[in-house]
């Protein structure tokens, strides 16, 4: 593979906690969203750099380096990524970590078209000279109850790019015509071809009683997507909801705090007979 992206090797560990593990040649660099480095050889330098990463921002002026930077704070990302390179004679490696409970995804995006839309917040590494810009969704309801809003990430290039989403990690092929109903939490990625819209969740009762959602996400093919089996947004509402102050349970095994009582009436008592309580 040969074009404007550095050529990199790379393994992934771990299971639920993934991290992935890239090997650069000499003069070979990778750029990666702020606080995802795990390690590094002694040998691999660090620097901050403005804008996307990719060719155009890197070797362009600076209006090519602005209009990079804006993308990423759009998408609410910082103005900034960290380009980590091998300076040394020999082969170095660094590694980067998931944030949360998941799988890390490498795309080869020459192998797709040079080209994918994915979530918010999804993208973790790539080759130095991978492009991370915007897509905007022109559809108004898509959206405002598509899950990911108008503004969604695309990842452009000829080189490696990893990204990372919730829980399990289903890889799909949708054939010409072939229609799924997602839940719109999660879509993670999908190619350009790939139709992306809303639909309202059934009927009034279904949407209010039915816990899925008053919207779902409706994937026309041709082409391939990805799905999360857990959406870090499900993740946080449910450790909000368990967290003492919005009522839920200190402790997991209370059962007059939790089980019997919901730890609402008596979970004061529930947090005292299971050991809570300090005084």
């Amino acid at each position: 593979m040969s074009g404007n992206s550095d050529v990199i090797e790379y393994k992934i560990f771990g299971t639920e906690m993934q991290f992935v593990e890239v090997e650069l040649d000499p003069g070979e660099s990778v750029i990666a969203e702020a606080g995802a480095m795990m390690y590094k050889d002694s040998i691999v330098d660090m620097d901050t750099i403005f804008g996307d990463g990719s060719s155009k921002s890197r070797q362009g002026g600076f209006f090519d380096k602005l209009v990079g930077a804006g993308k990423r704070l759009i998408t609410g990302e910082s103005l900034f990524m960290t380009v980590f390179t091998n300076n040394g004679p020999s082969k170095a490696k660094a590694a980067f970590g998931a944030p949360y409970p998941g799988n890390i995804i490498p795309i080869h995006l020459p192998q797709i078209g040079g080209t994918i839309i994915c979530q918010k917040d999804s993208f973790l590494c790539a080759a130095k000279g991978v492009s991370v810009g915007i897509y905007l969704q022109r559809k108004i309801m898509t959206g405002l109850f598509g899950g990911e809003g108008f503004i969604m990430q695309k990842l452009e290039g000829d080189g490696l790019a990893f990204m990372h989403a919730g829980g399990t990690i289903v890889e799909r092929q949708l054939q010409p015509g072939e229609v799924l109903h997602v839940d719109t939490g999660c879509v993670v990625a999908f190619e350009p071809s790939v139709q992306f819209e809303i639909q309202r969740a059934g009927n009034v009762k279904t949407a209010l009683f039915g816990g899925e959602g008053l919207f779902f996400a409706v994937l026309s093919g041709p082409g391939k997507i990805w799905l999360q089996s857990l959406p870090f947004s499900r993740l946080a509402g449910r450790m909000l909801a368990a967290a003492p102050n919005q009522g839920g349970a200190k402790e997991e095994g209370s059962v007059l705090g939790k089980t019997v009582l919901g730890g609402t009436v008596l979970g004061g008592l529930g947090s005292f007979l299971g050991g809570d309580d300090n005084d």
